[in-house]
């Protein structure tokens, strides 16, 4: 199950940054491709590695899903087989760190990294040690919209009946029901094929997705609601990280801190320019006003509070609200 910024394998392509004789070696997998952003950030962080460990440490890069889907690398950081792994799957790290993407959580990019950045961010991404992982940080899968081929939402009442696309994750199959549309599980792969059919009527993608997997062929209309924001969960395998020196974790700690910053600046360049990409295929795009849908995902609150916890929920509910 992906259900952050989902995306096929592509080519086979293992990065090493060189280092001296002799360097350790961290082997990190993620599932984007080769030419996504997080390939991109993935790579400045391995230089940066490199650079702030005097060449002692080294970073072996496995982009396109070459070490096997998101769920199996989250598999594979907690076993040891890999060292550092990205992608949408926590629940083999804490089954808490999904309270993030609950449903309008967040207004927009500057409220995530402010949540983020700040203390009840912190305290959420500070779990899974005793699952063997210890969490990095975050980079932005991002915003999920609706993309419909009857025309633009423009409140709950036009996803009423309606059959939409949904990754199989609890938390999206829930929201939707609560908004009154018809949620369908299909595997990423059949996506242009239910649209093109007409299997489904719609779809809740991230639009990096949206462009990359040509779903406007069939699909129209953009309404940026931003109900739901996904991460790329960045994480390292616990004892291996322990096991490094004082100056090596220094500098992987550094690396991913600057990184990040490096990232989320490049964000809104990003999908600017996919947006203007999509315009001049034909999508048309609106914004529709989020406060008619939050009244209406309580029931997805109150379920995952009570999984999760009443407290924890109300908590993070508060400082993702407070910028």
């Amino acid at each position: 199950m992906k259900f952050g910024y989902e995306i096929g394998s592509a080519s086979l392509i293992v990065l090493l940054i060189t280092g001296p004789a002799g360097a350790e070696t961290l082997r990190l997998a993620h599932e984007s491709s080769s030419s996504s952003l997080i390939h991109q950030a993935v790579t400045l962080f391995a230089n940066k590695v490199g650079e702030k460990s005097g060449g002692a440490l080294k970073i072996q890069i496995f982009p396109d899903g070459q070490l096997g889907d998101e769920a199996a690398i989250v598999d594979g950081v907690g076993s040891g087989s890999i060292d550092i792994g990205l992608g949408g799957v926590a629940d083999p790290i804490d089954p808490k760190l999904n309270v993030v993407t609950l449903p309008f959580l967040f207004k927009d990019l500057a409220a995530v990294h402010a949540f983020l950045d700040g203390p009840v961010g912190k305290e959420v991404f500070a779990t899974g040690g005793k699952n063997g992982f210890r969490m990095l940080g975050a980079l932005d899968s991002g915003f999920r919209q609706f993309a419909f081929k009857k025309g633009p939402i423009a409140g709950p009442g036009d996803m009423r009946g309606v059959k939409v696309r949904v990754p199989d994750n609890p938390v999206l199959l829930a929201t939707m029901k609560a908004l009154g549309a018809l949620p369908q599980s299909i595997p990423f792969g059949e996506v242009y094929t239910a649209l093109q059919s007409g299997i489904v009527d719609g779809v809740e993608p991230e639009m990096r997705d949206f462009a990359d997997q040509k779903w406007y062929e069939s699909t129209k209309y953009m309404s940026i609601a931003n109900y739901v924001w996904t991460p790329n969960y960045w994480f390292i395998n616990a004892r291996r990280y322990d096991a490094l020196s004082a100056k090596d974790k220094a500098a992987v700690d550094a690396a991913v801190t600057e990184t990040t910053a490096w990232y989320r600046g490049q964000l809104a360049a990003t999908y600017a320019s996919v947006q203007k990409t999509l315009e001049s295929k034909g999508v048309t795009f609106n914004t529709p006003d989020q406060a008619p849908f939050r009244t209406l995902v309580g029931p997805v609150y109150a379920q995952f509070g009570k999984e999760w916890g009443d407290d924890l929920v109300a908590k993070v509910r508060a400082a993702a609200s407070a910028k």
